[in-house]
């Protein structure tokens, strides 16, 4: 029962979606941020407003509304990269070691590409042999 689990949580499906899920939600909290102190202040300035911190004031002294707080962006850049520096080595690291015990190559390097001559597209894979946008017919590369 427990390698069943086990087995299931370590596929790769559920490991890349797991890590892009926790990295949409530090993203968000980043992009938060910098609507809640920046873009924020700049539109009720437009309104009126009053605010204290590490930023500009924009409108009347003491507004909170129209007050860029930069500290509070910063805060959230500093904790977005420690958050994926945490994810990075506590969850890639191990995934990549234990998928390497295992013979597969997990977030390696892309391999070669090639342009489509029809559609243009330049991210064929170069062993392809049809284009995945339009359907035609790729030469061979040697």
């Amino acid at each position: 029962m427990l390698r069943g689990f086990k087995n299931f949580l370590m596929r790769g499906d559920v490991i890349v979606v797991a890590i892009g899920l926790v990295t949409a939600l530090a993203f968000s909290t980043l992009i938060k941020a910098f609507t809640d102190s920046v873009i924020n202040p700049i539109i009720a300035r437009l309104q009126g407003g009053k605010a204290v911190g590490l930023g500009w004031q924009i409108g009347q002294a003491g507004n909170k509304a129209t007050y860029i707080n930069i500290g509070s962006f910063i805060g959230a850049l500093i904790y977005f990269i420690i958050f994926m520096a945490v994810i990075y080595f506590l969850i890639v690291m191990p995934y990549k070691y234990t998928q390497a015990r295992r013979g597969a190559e997990v977030f390696g390097e892309p391999g070669p590409v090639k342009t489509c001559p029809e559609c243009l597209a330049d991210d064929i894979p170069e062993a392809a042999r049809k284009c995945r946008y339009c359907g035609s017919d790729q030469p061979r590369t040697e």
